[in-house]
Protein backbone atom coordinates (compact mmCIF):
# COMPACT_ATOMS: atom_id res chain seq x y z
CA UNK A 1 0.00 0.00 0.00
CA UNK A 2 2.78 2.25 1.00
CA UNK A 3 4.71 1.78 -2.21
CA UNK A 4 1.66 2.38 -4.62
CA UNK A 5 1.12 5.47 -2.44
CA UNK A 6 4.76 6.52 -3.12
CA UNK A 7 4.78 5.32 -6.76
CA UNK A 8 1.69 7.46 -7.07
CA UNK A 9 2.88 10.60 -5.77
CA UNK A 10 6.39 10.21 -7.65
CA UNK A 11 4.35 10.17 -11.10
CA UNK A 12 2.11 13.37 -9.91
CA UNK A 13 5.42 14.90 -9.06
CA UNK A 14 7.06 13.89 -12.44
CA UNK A 15 3.81 15.63 -14.27
CA UNK A 16 3.85 18.37 -12.16
CA UNK A 17 7.78 19.05 -12.58
CA UNK A 18 7.28 19.36 -16.21
CA UNK A 19 4.08 21.43 -16.06
CA UNK A 20 6.14 24.05 -14.01
CA UNK A 21 8.87 23.83 -16.52
CA UNK A 22 6.80 24.09 -19.49
CA UNK A 23 5.01 26.94 -17.30
CA UNK A 24 8.84 29.04 -16.92
CA UNK A 25 9.58 28.32 -20.80
CA UNK A 26 6.62 29.70 -22.02
CA UNK A 27 7.03 32.72 -19.51
CA UNK A 28 10.61 32.80 -20.61
CA UNK A 29 9.95 33.08 -24.37
CA UNK A 30 6.35 35.04 -23.98
CA UNK A 31 9.15 37.73 -22.36
CA UNK A 32 11.57 37.75 -25.23
CA UNK A 33 8.53 37.74 -27.33
CA UNK A 34 7.42 40.75 -26.18
CA UNK A 35 10.53 42.95 -26.38
CA UNK A 36 11.09 41.28 -29.44
CA UNK A 37 7.14 43.33 -30.36
CA UNK A 38 5.57 38.97 -31.18
CA UNK A 39 2.78 38.59 -28.93
CA UNK A 40 3.91 35.09 -27.75
CA UNK A 41 0.96 34.62 -25.18
CA UNK A 42 2.36 36.70 -22.26
CA UNK A 43 -0.90 38.14 -21.50
CA UNK A 44 -2.57 34.32 -22.06
CA UNK A 45 0.17 33.00 -19.28
CA UNK A 46 -0.96 36.11 -17.06
CA UNK A 47 -4.37 34.80 -16.62
CA UNK A 48 -2.91 31.79 -16.10
CA UNK A 49 -0.74 32.46 -13.23
CA UNK A 50 -3.08 32.23 -10.36
CA UNK A 51 -5.46 29.86 -11.05
CA UNK A 52 -3.07 27.29 -12.71
CA UNK A 53 0.86 27.56 -12.18
CA UNK A 54 0.50 29.06 -8.75
CA UNK A 55 -0.84 25.92 -7.42
CA UNK A 56 1.17 23.92 -9.72
CA UNK A 57 4.22 25.24 -7.79
CA UNK A 58 2.64 24.67 -4.34
CA UNK A 59 1.60 21.38 -5.00
CA UNK A 60 5.28 20.76 -6.04
CA UNK A 61 6.69 21.63 -3.28
CA UNK A 62 4.10 20.23 -1.17
CA UNK A 63 4.14 16.89 -2.52
CA UNK A 64 7.95 16.92 -2.99
CA UNK A 65 8.30 17.42 1.17
CA UNK A 66 5.58 14.96 2.10
CA UNK A 67 7.64 12.30 -0.08
CA UNK A 68 10.76 13.50 1.56
CA UNK A 69 9.26 13.07 5.08
CA UNK A 70 7.68 9.66 4.08
CA UNK A 71 11.20 8.27 2.50
CA UNK A 72 12.46 9.59 6.07
CA UNK A 73 10.05 7.87 8.07
CA UNK A 74 10.41 4.59 6.10
CA UNK A 75 14.27 4.60 6.12
CA UNK A 76 14.45 4.97 9.60
CA UNK A 77 11.89 2.60 10.75
CA UNK A 78 13.05 0.40 8.17
CA UNK A 79 9.78 -0.31 6.56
Amino acid sequence: MKEKLVGWLDTFLVVDVFLVIVAFAWFAIAVIGRYAGVSLGLDIWHQLWKPVFTPAIGILMGAAIFSGIIKQITKRLNL
